[in-house]
């Protein structure tokens, strides 16, 4: 069995790269290069964001129109294990290995690879939090972030009209189911034991095919505050948040992206392990979100704006029209 560390790579196929660069500038994201043709970011753990046009011949091919994720790049430790993982991977659609990339389009139709993991080891932590009798933080206040640097992205939800297909390749190289809506969606997570998911399918009753949303792990509730206020103060606009997964337990904030759909700053998910079972729920807005402000918070009041709450049945992130 192949050991997969996370994501290490995401590309997105868009139309305006000067609107993406102030995007992911605001985000947090340092950006490493800039040509014509594209921009590349990084986190603070070197996990790497390309924004690249949409036409790029390089570029798997898109799900749905409009600027859009076309692939991502999963890393591992060591050679041995994408020795492991070839196998899998050699009979899809696009295999091909190049750059010390195995890739190849899963069958959703997203374009997925996997590489040596090319992140850095850092040394930063999250404040302790103080839960009733049990203080982590004695004499120590709790910061004010003025804006956000992501740590990584930590996973990625897609739409699907192959949830099983889908899922059963992405079993077959490793990942494990940590909850589920039956029949409609997937909570994988690429490891026995880590965060409580890095892919999310989820399958609609229109089962479309097409990006929910990419999610960028911050060290802890008071960064998604933070960066949150920031982006509302720059201008851009809130999907939903803050608010609190209760399937996750996450906190989160989530933005609307001009490189395809949403982005999400989150923090504080479950940590699984192999004891972990999974769990069966149904569908709905209150299971995504235990609570969540509508609209946002205003960057410069700090205040909720007026917003219609989500059509009944329908999850909050989901595109309307």
């Amino acid at each position: 069995m192949s050991h997969i560390e996370g994501i290490d790579r995401i590309t997105y196929g868009v139309e305006d790269l000067a609107a993406c660069k102030r995007f992911f500038l605001d985000w947090g994201l340092r950006l490493v290069h800039e040509q014509p043709t594209g921009l590349d970011f990084e986190s603070l753990n070197g996990c790497e964001i390309r924004i690249r046009k949409s036409d790029d011949p390089s570029l798997p091919p898109a799900v749905e129109a409009g600027p859009t994720l076309r692939e991502v790049v999963w890393g591992v430790p060591a050679g041995a294990d994408l020795d492991v993982l070839r196998p899998h991977l050699s009979g899809q659609p696009s295999f091909r290995e190049q750059d010390g990339v195995l890739s190849c389009v899963d069958p959703n139709g997203i374009g997925v690879g996997f590489r040596i993991s090319r992140k850095r080891k850092i040394d930063i932590v999250g404040t302790p939090a103080n839960s009733w009798g049990n203080a982590a933080r004695i004499d120590r206040p709790s910061p004010v972030y003025e804006r956000a640097e992501p740590v990584e992205v930590g996973h990625v939800v897609f739409f699907t009209d192959a949830l099983a297909p889908t899922t059963a390749f992405y079993e077959a190289l490793g990942f494990r189911l940590s909850d589920r809506y039956p029949g409609r969606g997937h909570f994988l997570r690429c490891s026995e034991r880590g965060g409580h998911h890095d892919l999310f399918l989820l399958q609609t009753p229109e089962a479309k095919r097409g990006l929910n949303h990419v999610a960028f792990t911050v060290r802890d509730l008071h960064e998604v505050i933070g960066g949150g206020l920031h982006l509302s103060r720059c201008g851009w606009e809130t999907q939903l948040g803050p608010g609190r997964h209760p399937i996750s337990s996450a906190l989160f904030w989530y933005f609307k992206n001009p490189a395809g759909a949403l982005v999400e700053y989150y923090a504080d998910e479950d940590v699984l392990t192999e004891n972990w079972t999974p769990r069966d729920f149904e569908p709905g807005p209150t299971v995504f979100a235990e609570w969540a402000v509508a609209g946002g918070i205003d960057g410069n009041t700090r205040r909720q704006k007026a917003a219609a709450a989500p059509e009944p049945g329908r999850f909050m992130t989901e595109k309307r029209g």
